[in-house]
Order: C-alpha cells, then structure tokens, then sequence
C-alpha cells in the first residue's frame, strides 16, 4: 500500500522534539497573531463605526477586521523565508541526521547545531528560499507530465478526472520540495544547486513511487486537518463572539487557521519524516539518469536554471550567496 513506516517516522518525529516544539511555537504563535491583529483592525472599526448608526458601525468593524488580517498575511509573507531556514530546513537538517544513524544532542542544542548546519550549507536565508522556489517548479513540472499522461487516455470523461487528479496531485507534492533539501543536505557537497539537481532528476526516474506514497500522505495529512477544523469550530466561534461586532464568518476562518497551524506544526514534520523514508529507500545506489536529466531541462525553465546555477557554481567555486 505505501513503502514508508508510520511508527518510524514518529519515533524521528520523538526524537525531535525540540523542533516540534519550536514549530508548535511558530504555527500556533503565527495563528495567535493573526486572531489578535483581526481583533484590534475588528475593534478599530468598532470605534470609528461610533460615528454613525448601526449598520455603519457593522460595516467598519467588518473592514477593519478584513484590514488587520491582511495586514499581518502581508507581514508572514515577507517572513516566510526566515521561517523556511531557521524552522523547516533545521528540523530536516536533524531528520536527515537521524536516517543515517548519526546521534543527536537533546534539547536547545539540537536547534542550535541544525541552525549551524543550515548556515554552513545556506550563507543566506535568500539562497535557501530561491532554491526551494527553483525546487518547486520542477516538481511541478512533473507532476504536469503525469496529468498530461492521464488526459490522453482513451476513457470517457477524462478532463474532470483529470481535474481532480491535478488538484489532488498539487497537495500531494507539497511534501516533496523539503525531501529535494534533505538530499541537498544530505550529500554534504559544496555545490548545494548541483545536489538539489541531481535530487530532482532522481525524482522524476522514481516519480511513481514518490507520487503514490505523496498521494497517500496527503489524504492522512488532509483528513485530519479536517477532523482537527472541525474540532476547533467551537472554540474558533466563541473568539470571534468575544469580538467586537462579531462577524459569522470569522470563526469559519479563525477555525480554519487553528487546523492550518496543526498541519504545519505536526503534521506536515510526519509526511516529510516518510517521505523521506521513501526517497532515501528507492533511490540508494542509483545514479541520475542522464534521459531525465534531458527532458526535466527540455521541459523546465525552473530546471535549466537550476542547472546553470550549478554548472557556474562549479566552474568559479564561489559559494551559492554569490549566485543570488
């Protein structure tokens, strides 16, 4: 059915648990923000709305809420690449430490020997997230080639199918991008583009396999961030009640944030944890096959860029902070 070992990747997840406290610290912190910055936009137009009769203070308090959550989506999206190399790429730094059976030092230092890791290999948190964006688009790239597969096929009703299948396949691929830097990390080598190039050309030749064992992750992953946002309705409704001019919508959004905030900290650290399992198991001992290191360039931009960081970070030698 999948080729990884849930009680594997919860031992990893245990013997992480500094960064698991570190990502429950994040998430929940950044979905605290979030519920406060709403409430103070929500109670800022509470006020103004005092200038006229109901309805109007009902519209302001609706707007300023909308205003102080976009405010702070606007503040995470400038952060999310700080979050990606100090959160992220630590704990997979840890992880990939733990599959090759490398002992881990406990508590604050655990954190602080992934950072040093992740220094070492990423001078800037700039080339880290370029190279995860870079990383991304490849893999789409072949996930793109598998639904253009499907839509050939000779069956009835094929294009709704096929919809279907992209848009489960876009979840499913979510949790390959951080595999693709686990290997990067992994190899050790001063060429983190050429690493993270020949890690990607070793997921197309293994696509199916890392595809099923995604597409199986994200269904578990899926459903209980629905099981958890259902749970948290409740809660997420009396936030909103303690509002000022308390809007309907806001505890659907609020609950779906607390759900969000459990699939990052916990979940999503368990599907990498397998598909990590998965990738290091399938690919040990191969080499990338030179015919899918040609049609990933042939189809890619993403790639072909990739690849010209790599082969120019070779001929000068210089570091990849140079490269940005």
């Amino acid at each position: 059915m999948w080729d990884f070992s849930i009680g594997g990747a919860l031992g990893m997840m245990g013997r992480t648990l500094p960064f698991i406290v570190l990502r429950m610290a994040v998430y929940f912190g950044i979905t605290l923000g979030y519920i406060l910055v709403t409430g103070v936009g929500a109670g800022v137009g509470w006020g103004i709305g005092g200038f006229g009769d109901e309805a109007f203070r009902a519209s302001t308090t609706m707007w300023g809420g909308f205003a102080g959550f976009g405010i702070f989506g606007a503040i995470m999206y400038w952060a999310r690449e700080y979050i990606l190399y100090i959160v992220k790429a630590g704990h997979i730094a840890v992880l990939v430490e733990l599959i090759d059976g490398k002992s881990m030092p406990q508590g604050r230092s655990q954190i602080s020997h992934a950072t040093a890791v992740i220094k070492e290999r990423f001078p800037q948190a700039s080339v880290l997230f370029l190279l995860d964006r870079l990383i991304i688009g490849v893999i789409r790239a072949i996930t793109g080639l598998v639904r253009g597969t499907f839509t050939i096929l000779p069956i009835p009703g094929v294009q709704q199918l096929s919809s279907i299948l992209s848009a489960f396949l876009r979840v499913a691929v979510g949790f390959i991008d951080e595999v693709i830097l686990a290997h990067a990390i992994r190899t050790g080598s001063d060429n983190t583009w050429m690493s993270a190039k020949e890690a990607l050309v070793l997921y197309g030749q293994n696509y199916k396999p890392m595809l099923k064992n995604a597409a199986w992750l994200a269904l578990i992953v899926y459903v209980l961030s629905f099981v958890v946002f259902l749970v948290m309705l409740a809660p997420a409704a009396l936030v909103v009640y303690l509002m000022p001019g308390a809007w309907a919508a806001g505890g659907v959004v609020f609950a779906l944030l607390f759900a969000w905030s459990v699939k990052a900290a916990l979940l999503e650290p368990f599907a990498i944890a397998c598909m990590m399992q998965v990738f290091f198991k399938v690919t040990d001992g191969q080499q990338p096959n030179p015919e899918w290191d040609a049609k990933l360039e042939q189809m890619s931009g993403k790639f072909r860029k990739l690849k010209e960081r790599a082969l120019g970070e070779n001929q000068t030698g210089a570091g990849g902070a140079s490269e940005v």
